[in-house]
């Protein structure tokens, strides 16, 4: 492959740095240098910035996951495993959480989402040290699942992000 080939390579295995690129908030030579794509020469740090610049501009225009959306968003406390489908929040494989006196807390938003609005928020939970038990999305609804003291921060940042 060619050096601008293991560039986009290497950009797509790193979603914030596309996210980046498309948002045109990228130091080129940083990213070059971060990327370590080449033999590591200058030479190959100022080709490689080079084709990030031409990658930018060919991505399209960086449009956040979230825009647009409204979303319902309410806590539920004492969230923990059942077996009962009848009131889960959340089901994962064979999982099944409901509010049944467990430690957890899950955020349920509802509203016109796109399941994949809940890598936003995860990533935001992330940045906030707030541990993500399970998470799940569909068309129409949005869940996370964290720790029960955590509860009020996640659904102020759930609240934010969508």
């Amino acid at each position: 492959m060619t050096l601008a080939a293991d560039t986009r390579e290497a950009v797509d295995a790193r979603p914030f740095l596309h996210a980046a690129l498309q948002a045109g908030v990228v130091n080129y030579t940083a990213a070059a240098r971060y990327l370590d794509v080449g033999d590591g020469s200058d030479e190959d740090h100022e080709a490689v910035a080079a084709a990030l610049r031409r990658y930018a501009d060919e991505l399209g225009e960086y449009e956040p996951t979230t825009a647009g959306t409204s979303a319902r968003v309410e806590m539920r406390s004492g969230v923990g495993p059942t077996d009962d489908r009848g009131d889960a929040v959340l089901a994962v494989g064979g999982t099944i959480l409901a509010p049944t006196g467990g430690d957890d807390t899950a955020i349920v938003a509802t509203g016109d989402h796109d399941p994949t609005q809940l890598a936003a928020v995860l990533d935001r939970l992330r940045i906030d040290d707030i541990d993500v038990h399970a998470a799940g999305a569909t068309d129409e609804t949005v869940v996370v699942v964290v720790p029960r003291r955590d509860g009020p921060t996640a659904l102020r940042v759930v609240e934010e992000t969508l």
